[in-house]
């Protein structure tokens, strides 16, 4: 055997994974590295010291990879400034630290050759950073976004320029159901207030505003973009963004992929009841639906990052109550904004021991358990791309209330495109509450339920051998075994 077929047959893929440290980014990021690492491709999972802690302390993400030696966990350094970034302050700040330390310890780590840790060099990035893309082209290394968004929101991240030079954006007046036009393929549908939440400022020289559109645009540098998504839920967004981005790679549902994918190789055992959940979930709801009629619970959740008021904290709390339906309600003990030492009102008590003979309340809970459990009938949600994506797969129908970033549009999506669910951004009313969540479990209970079972089988459907997701998962492992290391001339 001559040297080079002898280094082809020793060679070994090994990626660099690193996430924008947030609850979405990791847990989609995590679930594309454990299907990557099914097909022997080595992993280097980059976080944040904040997020390492958190997920060795609230999941099983070491033994869940013991079995595979190719994977590691790595820790930025300390002086990358994060801990979990939820205001545009705070992820200012953090991508400015990335320019800072970041880059240059992402230059250190690709140049080890991998010797640190007696792995072989890295051969490719995939991230959604933007600084981690600029370090790519620096060296040479082939670099593939992953955007966690749906398609439909990368989308109107990218035409933001056209907006801007139509005169769309910055808003004129304060009428938000103004008609958007220059989002090619939403034409017909898209209001002001379905836009991105970046895109209601009215200053479009913010730091923020401006990091969002670049972090978007840059991507064009990048060798392939994956999404999670499937072609059959977005394919005319798809067929947009291909247009720009020949190559890419539609994965998703990628924890309904990664789950039949495990089971095909025989190890569902070791992810069964596994998740990349930041926070620690209490698991006593699960026996509490166990006790509840099929589809007559509406589970509540604003995911990970979003914070109510008091005020809007009753009117959900007092909507749900009135509506007279079961609720199970996760309420983070972060979630509530409170005034330092406020503690529960009597009237918050009242109506805790009102609704406890058909509510519960957790500080966090297993959601894709949850959301396909029978007694589950719709999702009251934030509209975050993970939830919206897990309620499609398990054929439950919606109640949108986005709180920021994509949120907005995929609202809009389920409400008028895909007719999923209810659309109710922009008010926080009790009346309206009570009305649509009756309207979801009873009213057009039979409707909703029937159109959910047809995108779940679709959903399923994609990630079948042979179809359009499990080719392109397909695709991706071959073009990352492809890589190779540059040379220096």
């Amino acid at each position: 055997m001559d040297e080079a077929a002898a280094a082809a047959k020793n060679y070994s893929p090994h990626v660099l994974i690193f996430p924008f440290p947030a609850q979405g980014h990791v847990n989609s990021m995590l679930k594309l590295a454990e299907l990557l690492s099914l097909s022997d491709v080595y992993i280097t999972f980059l976080v944040s010291k904040n997020i390492h802690d958190r997920l060795l302390h609230h999941t099983d993400v070491k033994s869940r990879f013991s079995n595979n030696p190719g994977f590691y966990l790595q820790v930025l350094p300390r002086e990358i400034d994060e801990d979990h970034p939820t205001s545009p302050d705070a992820v200012a700040k953090f991508f400015d630290s990335l320019q800072i330390y970041g880059k240059p310890y992402l230059r250190e780590l690709i140049d080890d050759k991998g010797n640190r840790n007696k792995r072989p060099p890295i051969t490719s990035i995939i991230a959604d950073l933007s600084a981690a893309l600029e370090v790519a082209q620096e060296i040479g290394l082939p670099f593939i976004y992953f955007r966690t968004i749906s398609a439909c929101a990368f989308w109107s991240y990218f035409c933001i320029p056209q907006l801007i030079e139509a005169g769309e954006l910055p808003f004129l007046g304060d009428d938000m159901d103004v008609r958007i036009v220059k989002v090619k393929g939403m034409e017909e549908f898209l209001r002001r207030r379905d836009l991105p939440s970046i895109c209601r400022g009215r200053d479009l020289a913010n730091p923020v505003f401006k990091l969002f559109v670049s972090e978007t645009l840059q991507t064009v540098g990048a060798q392939g973009l994956i999404l999670n998504t499937f072609d059959h839920l977005e394919e005319p967004i798809l067929n947009l963004i291909r247009s720009k981005y020949p190559n890419l790679y539609t994965i998703g549902p990628l924890h309904t992929h990664l789950k039949t994918r495990l089971q095909a190789a025989k190890l569902t055992s070791i992810s069964a009841e596994s998740s990349n959940s930041l926070w620690e979930e209490d698991r006593s709801c699960i026996n509490w639906l166990d006790e509840q009629p099929a589809k007559s619970v509406i589970y509540v959740s604003f995911g990970s990052i979003t914070r109510v008021t008091r005020d809007q904290l009753m009117e959900f709390w007092h909507g749900l109550a009135d509506s007279g339906i079961r609720f199970l309600w996760v309420l983070r003990p972060d979630s509530i904004i409170r005034k330092e030492g406020e503690i529960k009102t009597p009237e918050e008590v009242d109506l805790e021991e009102a609704t406890k003979a058909r509510g519960y309340m957790v500080g966090w809970a297993p959601q894709e358990e949850i959301l396909a459990h029978q007694a589950i009938g719709g999702f009251l949600t934030h509209s975050g791309w993970n939830s919206t994506l897990e309620s499609i797969v398990a054929g439950k129908p919606m109640i949108c209330w986005p709180f920021f970033a994509d949120q907005q549009i995929n609202s809009r999506f389920v409400g008028e495109v895909w007719k999923l669910g209810l659309d109710m951004k922009d008010t926080c009313d009790r009346v309206i509450v009570e009305r649509m969540v009756r309207e979801l479990m009873e009213e057009r209970r039979d409707e909703l339920l029937e159109r959910g079972a047809e995108m779940a089988k679709l959903a399923k459907n994609a990630i079948s051998d042979g179809a359009s997701s499990f080719l392109n998962l397909n695709r991706l492992v071959e073009d990352i075994r492809r890589t190779r290391i540059p040379t220096k001339g």
